[in-house]
């Protein structure tokens, strides 16, 4: 598998606020922002998986710790079938 590398400045004082450091900060950007593209219907679970470092069993389980239910798109799709 081939990737990049993104890079993004983080202030500081955001780092400071969380209580982290840039790694720990890193891994949770990567974990919210694959969350987020799944929850938008841009990636597939299996897809968003990959993109947060972690199998999708795990990313499924996080999703549960994020509040994002697993399963909208599907129930979005059978509610517009009804219509």
């Amino acid at each position: 598998m081939t990737t990049r590398q993104i890079v993004i400045d983080v202030p500081e004082t955001v780092l400071l606020a969380e209580k982290t450091d840039s790694v720990s900060f890193g891994r949770e950007m990567r974990i919210l922002s694959a969350i987020k593209l799944f929850e938008l219907g841009r990636l597939s679970s299996g897809r968003a998986a990959e993109l947060a470092g972690m199998s999708r069993i795990e990313f499924l389980q996080a999703l549960d710790r994020y509040k994002v239910f697993p399963f909208a798109a599907e129930l979005s799709d059978l509610e517009n079938q009804d219509a």
